[in-house]
């Protein structure tokens, strides 16, 4: 059943991962006092919600003259994920979106769902400029801190081996 939730405004908001490299499940966390939503999302849509998030604020201060976000102002603490972590669900989409009257940045994530028959559930996350800046900057942390890539084909490579397709069989020296 379809439901929305709101989180206006966040205390906290951040991406992590939970397991081991090459394992790992990616969140998007949001805190609100005591209470904690969580959403899987993948690397990948982490990758991209931070390069969306720097060209939003890019754009604001452009159109709306603010001076730059202080991503220095939100404390490490603040982007680790609060734990137990329980996605309530798998992320489709993502959108941003800006309350000129708050200064507050909306994040709106929509449900996967396994048909179009379905309505999705939405939560819609509430964040200052400072915060998301911090958080688009810590998903690309998180992000590298998985598998190494392989300079030849850029697949992550495992501990036990790496069948890389574009060596043909020979060993890359």
């Amino acid at each position: 059943m379809a439901e929305s939730y709101e989180m206006n405004p966040v205390s906290r908001i951040t991406i992590g991962t939970l397991g081991e490299p090459g394992n790992r499940t990616f969140f998007l966390q949001g805190v609100q006092g005591l209470d904690s939503f969580a959403v899987v999302i993948e690397k990948e849509q982490a990758l991209a919600l931070a390069s969306a998030i720097d060209e939003l604020l890019s754009d604001l201060e452009e159109r709306f003259e603010l001076p730059p976000p202080r991503p220095d102002r939100v404390s490490p603490r603040d982007l680790e994920m609060q734990l137990p972590v329980e996605g309530r669900f798998r992320a489709a989409q993502m959108g941003l979106g800006y309350d000129e009257s708050s200064g507050l940045i909306m994040l709106a994530v929509q449900e996967m769902v396994p048909s179009e028959d379905e309505e999705p559930s939405v939560v819609r996350f509430w964040a200052t400029r400072d915060q998301m800046a911090a958080m688009g900057n810590h998903a690309r942390l998180i992000t590298q801190q998985g598998r190494p890539i392989c300079p030849l084909c850029g697949q992550p490579m495992d501990p036990e081996g790496h069948f890389c397709p574009r060596q043909n069989g020979h060993t890359h020296e």
